[in-house]
């Protein structure tokens, strides 16, 4: 259950630490944390600070909420995100985005670190999320009083804001950034597929696979939030030429394609 009590304690914590009215949150994935290098900082919470708040267990993830300036909008970022397989629920994992929903954001901008299924697409390149399969079991609405939140059956026909997702396009375009487009399935984990899966995967009409970001987007639907979302894609998953799972490559991987992630992000920011 969510309370509303829960989320105007948060809210009060982050006011007094300098959040305002933010107009854009942002959602950096797995190795996905530069983007803060081009902020310009207003305030920092941690997240083992904040009342309510989940606490990221991933290495990889700062665990920290920024406010501040891109471009000349006001934003909100969470420096890293949370898992159904690091034992949150669907409720807590993504009260963040109902959190920033709160402070006031009207758009909200995902980021995270998939493989590729496509065998047309190619790892370090960049997949825009046209649609997605939710393979996680479960829903991020499925509570006893999520009406009081907005509808408790959400339209999902166009999960993903369309004239942002065009926005996006039409600047990868006019940048020269390689911006595929596709559909992700989310997966529990955070065990990595089999070949089994991976071809299954394929067979359903998966471009690329990861283990997040679906909540969010459902929750965001709920609360009306046009989003749009972009995987960095971290590793190729061909059934037929599947190598052991190195995460440091991953992880220089999606370092290295971050530049591109992030010079869509600012200009998606500014132009919209």
């Amino acid at each position: 259950m969510l309370k509303n009590e829960l989320l105007a304690e948060t809210l009060e914590h982050l006011r007094a630490k300098g959040f305002e009215t933010p107009e854009i949150g942002i959602v950096l994935g797995t190795g996905l944390g530069q983007l803060v290098d081009q902020l310009e900082i207003i305030a920092v919470a941690h997240y083992h600070h904040i009342p309510h708040f989940p606490v990221s267990t991933v290495e990889y993830h700062s665990g920290k909420l920024l406010y501040g300036t891109l471009g000349d909008k006001k934003v909100v970022v969470m420096q890293g995100r949370f898992h159904l397989y690091e034992g949150y629920d669907f409720v807590s994992l993504t009260y963040p985005i109902r959190v920033m929903h709160t402070l006031g954001i009207k758009k909200l901008l995902i980021s995270n670190a998939a493989g590729a299924i496509n065998t047309g697409f190619k790892k370090g390149e960049l997949m825009l999320i046209d649609d997605h399969i939710n393979l996680q079991g479960g829903s991020p609405l499925a509570f006893s009083n999520v009406s009081e939140y907005g509808p408790r059956f959400v339209d999902m026909i166009c999960p993903y804001d369309s004239t942002l997702s065009s926005l996006a396009l039409k600047i990868a375009k006019e940048l020269e950034i390689t911006l595929r487009k596709g559909v992700y399935a989310a997966v529990v984990g955070p065990q990595l597929e089999t070949r089994a899966e991976y071809r299954m995967l394929k067979i359903i009409g998966a471009d690329a696979v990861g283990m997040s970001t679906v909540p969010e987007v459902i929750v965001a639907n709920q609360l009306e939030l046009p989003v749009v979302a972009i995987s960095v894609l971290t590793d190729e998953c061909d059934p037929d030429h599947l190598e052991p799972i190195n995460v440091e490559e991953i992880l220089a991987i999606a370092k290295e394609a971050e530049p591109r992630l992030i010079t869509l992000f600012k200009e998606l920011i500014i132009r919209s």
